[in-house]
């Protein structure tokens, strides 16, 4: 099986914090973690992280990655380099790292990212029933009110009439999904589940209508519940 998943922060005690995840300190939220990583992975799974895997330096991450299951390969993120850059580290325990990918899962297309990318490549791929093909994941934004501009930018830019180069008249696609950990209680999933858990997410966002930066804050903590309920 292929899981994706990203932005883990082990051993970042201040994004316990900033996250709201309410983990007793930075030991219990690394446990948990490692608990439901392995609870779903096997040495024979491969998972992608879409970046911010870890906040410490080369040998913690490295022991942190012997204790994981799987074949792992890293979309890099803009903290990385805390251990990538460290001579200490040892990389072997990565079967690639790449700061981007294009990936077929099934019969889709996956664009990785940590970035999310409104227009990403193959945008408007469909097979012949006219269902969509190509999903852009990525990560970077954990749930902060970027996320939230970026739900409220793909709900107004989604309804926009445009024309193709078939003269048709058409909306854009924007099938993006955060596959933040946290989301998803910190297990890797499929790209399919995934996808069922970002249409509920998104479903419970907007129902919310819109929000202050300070509401937005708020609402964090049902964000949280909501993940440990697997979104029911």
């Amino acid at each position: 099986m292929r899981y994706y998943i990203s932005d883990n922060h082990f051993t970042h005690a201040r994004i316990n914090e900033v996250d709201q995840r309410g983990f007793d300190g930075v030991q219990a939220m690394d446990e948990y973690m490692i608990q439901q990583w392995n609870k779903r992975v096997t040495n024979n799974d491969e998972v992608f992280i879409l970046g911010d895997f870890s906040w410490a330096k080369g040998i913690k991450t490295w022991n942190i990655l012997n204790q994981l299951n799987g074949k792992i390969v890293l979309i890099e993120g803009n903290h990385d380099y805390f251990y990538l850059d460290d001579p200490d580290f040892v990389d072997e325990r990565f079967e690639e790292i790449l700061n981007y990918a294009e990936e077929r899962d099934g019969d889709k297309t996956v664009i990785l990212s940590h970035y999310p990318q409104p227009f990403y490549n193959h945008q408007f791929k469909k097979d012949e029933k006219g269902d969509t093909q190509c999903y852009m994941l990525y990560g970077h934004v954990h749930n902060t009110y970027d996320e939230y501009l970026l739900n409220d930018f793909i709900n107004r830019s989604s309804k926009k009439e445009r024309i193709n180069a078939s003269d048709e008249i058409v909306t854009t696609p924007f099938h993006m999904i955060n596959v933040f950990a946290l989301y998803s209680d910190y297990v890797p999933l499929t790209l399919e589940e995934w996808i069922e858990l970002d249409k509920k997410r998104r479903e419970f966002i907007n129902e919310q209508g819109e929000m202050t930066y300070q509401e937005w804050t708020d609402f964090n903590q049902e964000i949280v519940k909501k993940s440990k309920q697997n979104w029911k």
